[in-house]
């Protein structure tokens, strides 16, 4: 593996930062189509921004841009624009990266500190509406040392913090003349990545061409198409008839490919979790006994083998089975005669048609999923049949995101959340009460004082072992409190036409498709002979 390996993981919050676009040129990729430098990826979304002083590509594997170091596919920090991993102070308090020399934007001007220090500073002005801020919370200052040096000073000792200094750096030049939120390098970046853009047609397809200058050298694929396809059986289909060389499938579909010699599967395991969030707000789901039951009432083992086929684990937590960090005593089965004790011990007695009512309070709820997810509705059908069990009413119904932002204070949703590389990056953002009600943050609204503690610990010490206690504490409380139902961990399943060599996975975060996917090392791939 080389040292220049970008890779992206997402946002915390469901599909944060991205709108789903249906594509509107069925021949979106037809442009390319049997080029032998060019590849076309189905994916269901686009990104906002291509700005990463809001958030694009703020955690790697941007082909724009490049951060200051990078992920391999063992998901290893390695150097990227610095020559080397950083020099960190006695006290864990300062972070001094050395530049890689030679290094040019795409056009032509060299990388330099001072574009580090820009990036940096104008992600953390309130004023930039960037996703990227509550995550560097740990930084204090950051400044420029000689030429080819750039210091960092934290607040406080943040054990993970070399892991955040993937986010890419952008050109003073030209982004310090704009206002970060509305400039035109929003759409029309430029950056020091393997590939430059050279066209956008919103809710279409995004064309990169390879960047002939670039420092890791120049790609062997020379465009590279992502075309907007927001319904998985047109992407399948598009696929089939060569239109795509490749895309991202839910199960099901990956199936139907099962055959076909001219194409590979990719599985990629990973931090995606499909989960329910419970709204305090709401006067059902507000109610611990009602989360509890829920929690308990889910055979998580059916949805990972009737709804996956497989291509997954189940949920107990944020946190997955196979990770290091995995609490291991919270794993559990569903137990329908607990739910209904649980909900009997609290006053939830059986009213008409077996729904549960207490003090004039009906036992049901609305649960939100977006429109065209099919891997989604099945989990909110499955989860409402659950929940029916033990006498809880769950209405589903589908919506696009603008429908579902303004009603998620209030109602439930079926959301996607995993941030791979610590669990300080997913945790925090998902669980912590200051940021209840923050965008995508904290979408429940969850506010468990003992939580809030145990992510303070392990953001701020940098001992091992007491950042293992306290995220157990994290996943423990949740079974007794829990905010949210976690239902399946889900792997990435991708079919490509089998002509390039190369590809490799990684494990991935929930934003995946347009960021992550076997293309998240595109600019290392070679033709096959």
């Amino acid at each position: 593996m080389t040292g220049r390996r970008i890779r992206v993981t997402a946002a915390v919050a469901v599909t944060l930062g991205v709108t789903a676009a249906a594509c509107s040129a069925p021949g979106g990729g037809s442009e390319n189509k049997g080029s032998a430098d060019s590849v076309v990826i189905g994916v269901a979304s686009e990104p906002d921004t291509l700005s990463p002083l809001l958030g694009y590509g703020k955690d790697g594997n941007s082909k724009l841009f490049d951060g200051l170091l990078a992920r391999n596919a063992e998901m290893e920090l390695v150097p990227a624009l610095a020559s080397a991993l950083p020099e960190v102070s006695g006290d864990g308090l300062t972070y001094t990266y050395t530049l890689r020399e030679g290094v040019e934007f795409s056009d032509g001007e060299p990388l330099s500190p001072a574009d580090v220090v820009f990036t940096y500073r104008t992600v953390l002005d309130k004023k930039t509406n960037s996703t990227a801020r509550s995550e560097l919370d740990a930084v204090e200052d950051v400044k420029a040392e000689g030429d080819d040096k750039v210091v960092f000073r934290l607040a406080y000792p943040y054990a993970p913090f070399a892991g955040r200094t993937v986010l890419p750096i952008v050109p003073e030049h030209i982004a310090g003349g704009q206002d970060p939120n509305t400039g035109s390098f929003n759409t029309e970046p430029v950056g020091t990545g393997p590939y430059v853009l050279s066209s956008w047609r919103k809710g279409e397809k995004l064309t990169f061409k390879a960047n002939p200058g670039y420092w890791g050298g120049a790609p062997e694929v020379k465009t590279l198409t992502m075309a907007v396809v927001q319904d998985d059986d047109v992407r399948a289909t598009r696929l089939r008839s060569g239109d795509l060389d490749g895309a991202i499938l839910p199960p099901n579909l990956v199936a139907t490919f099962k055959d076909d010699a001219t194409r590979k599967t990719y599985r990629a395991t990973s931090y995606d979790n499909r989960t329910v969030t419970l709204p305090t707000t709401n006067k059902v789901t507000g109610d611990r006994a009602i989360r509890q039951a829920l929690d308990v009432a889910v055979d998580r083992e059916a949805m990972v083998g009737k709804i996956l086929d497989g291509a997954g684990r189940p949920a107990y937590g944020p946190v997955p089975t196979d990770d290091p960090w995995f609490a291991e005593d919270i794993a559990r089965t569903q137990d329908l005669g607990k739910a209904r004790s649980i909900l009997d011990g609290a006053g939830w007695k059986a009213g008409a048609g077996g729904i549960r009512v207490n003090d004039g309070r009906r036992a049901g709820f609305t649960l939100l999923y977006p429109s065209g997810d099919k891997v989604r509705q099945d989990h909110a059908l499955a989860y409402a049949s659950d929940a029916k069990k033990v006498g809880i009413d769950v209405t589903v119904e589908s919506a696009t995101w603008e429908v579902i932002e303004p009603r998620m204070k209030d109602d439930a949703v079926l959301a996607g959340f995993g941030s791979t590389g610590d669990p300080d990056f997913g945790l925090y953002t998902m669980l912590h009460s200051t940021l209840a009600g923050d965008g995508f943050n904290n979408m429940g609204r969850y506010d468990n004082p003992a939580v809030d503690r145990a992510l303070d610990t392990g953001r701020r010490t940098q001992d091992p072992a007491a950042r293992k206690a306290a995220y157990d504490t994290v996943q423990t409380e949740l079974v007794k409190d829990p905010g949210y139902t976690f239902l399946t961990h889900i792997d990435h399943l991708y079919v490509l036409a089998d002509r390039w060599g190369g590809l490799t996975t990684q494990t991935e975060p929930h934003e995946h498709g347009f960021a992550s996917g076997p293309w998240w090392n595109v600019e290392d791939w070679k033709p096959k002979a």
